[in-house]
C-alpha cells in the first residue's frame, strides 16, 4: 500500500478532468487556497457528477474549469486506475471529505460558511459539526432558495458570504447545482467553494449512510436508491449503464470524450 500524499493532477474519465488525489493532497490544496484568499472551485464527483458533464457540453466546460474535483465514488477511482494506471488505494468520497476540511480548518483558526439545502438541515448540521469540532469557527449560514437568483440575489449572497469573514464555503445544493455555483461564484467570493452534495444531508444525520463494504465495492449508489427509489431510480440505473458502456469504449479507444466548448457557458445563477 502506498503512503504519503499522492497528487497525480487532472486525468480524463468520460472527458470530464477528475484529479488523481488522494484526501491529504485534497486538503492540502484546499487549505493552502483558503489561506491565500484564492478562488478555488472543488466538486466530489460520482457516476452521476460525471456523467452531468458527458451530454452537456456546458456543463463539461464547467466542470474543467473547476480546480479541484476529486474522485467521490469507487468507479471513477477505478476509472482513473484503469484508463491512466494511477494506482489510487482510494476514493475521496465527499461526505468524509468535508470531515477532514473541517478538521484542518479548526486546527489552522479558518472559518466556515454553509450554504445550501433547507434551514432546519443547516441547524442540525451546524450542531453536529461544533460537537465534533469544538473549536470549529462556523462563520455563518444560508439556506437556498431552490430556484436560479437574480443578479441582485446572488449579489447579496456574495455580500453576506463575504461579510461573514468566512474562509471557505461548503455548498449543498445537490448535482449539478452545486457544480454551477461553485464555478460561478468562486471568482466572486475569493475562497474555497466546496461542492460536497449529500455531505450535509449526512452530517445532519437526516440520511444513513452506505455500510462500508458497500462503499468498498461501490454500490453506495444501490444504498442510496433503496432508501429513495422513486427520486432515484431515474439517475442511477440508466446512467450507470452508460457510465460502463463509454468506460469501456474510451479504455478500448473506440471512442473519444469529446473537447470542452470552445466559449464560456451562460450564467444560471443556481441557489
Amino acid at each position: 500500500m502506498e503512503t504519503g500524499m499522492i497528487d497525480r493532477g487532472k486525468k480524463s474519465v468520460l472527458g470530464v478532468m477528475v484529479d488523481a488525489v488522494d484526501y491529504e493532497a485534497a486538503v492540502a490544496r484546499i487549505v493552502a487556497a483558503a489561506k491565500e484568499g484564492r478562488p478555488y472551485g472543488v466538486t466530489a464527483l460520482a457516476v452521476h457528477g460525471v456523467m452531468t458533464g458527458v451530454g452537456d457540453p456546458e456543463h463539461l466546460w464547467r466542470l474543467n474549469e473547476l480546480e479541484l474535483v476529486v474522485p467521490d465514488g469507487q468507479p471513477v477511482r477505478w476509472a482513473l486506475n484503469l484508463l491512466h494506471k494511477t494506482g489510487l488505494p482510494d476514493r475521496v468520497y465527499g461526505p468524509r471529505l468535508m470531515l477532514e476540511v473541517c478538521r484542518a480548518a479548526e486546527a489552522e483558526g479558518l472559518s466556515i460558511f454553509l450554504y445550501g439545502s433547507r434551514q432546519e438541515v443547516l441547524e442540525r448540521l451546524e450542531a453536529n459539526l461544533k460537537r465534533r469540532f469544538p473549536k470549529l469557527q462556523i462563520a455563518g449560514a444560508m439556506p437556498s432558495r431552490f430556484r436560479n437568483l437574480t443578479p441582485e440575489e446572488r449579489d447579496q449572497v456574495v455580500g453576506e458570504i463575504r461579510k461573514s469573514g468566512a474562509r471557505m464555503t461548503f455548498v449543498g445544493l445537490g448535482c449539478p447545482r452545486q457544480e454551477v455555483f461553485a464555478y460561478e461564484m468562486r471568482g466572486l467570493l475569493g475562497m474555497p467553494v466546496i461542492a460536497v452534495g449529500a455531505a450535509f444531508d449526512f452530517h445532519a444525520g437526516l440520511l444513513r449512510e452506505a455500510p462500508l463494504w458497500m462503499q468498498r465495492y461501490g454500490l453506495q449508489w444501490f444504498h442510496r436508491l433503496l432508501q429513495e427509489p422513486r427520486r432515484l431510480w431515474r439517475r442511477y440505473l440508466p446512467l450507470n449503464t452508460a457510465y460502463l458502456a463509454l468506460l469501456l469504449l474510451q479504455w478500448a479507444g473506440i471512442w473519444s470524450p469529446p473537447l470542452k466548448k470552445p466559449q464560456p457557458p451562460r450564467e444560471l445563477r443556481y441557489g
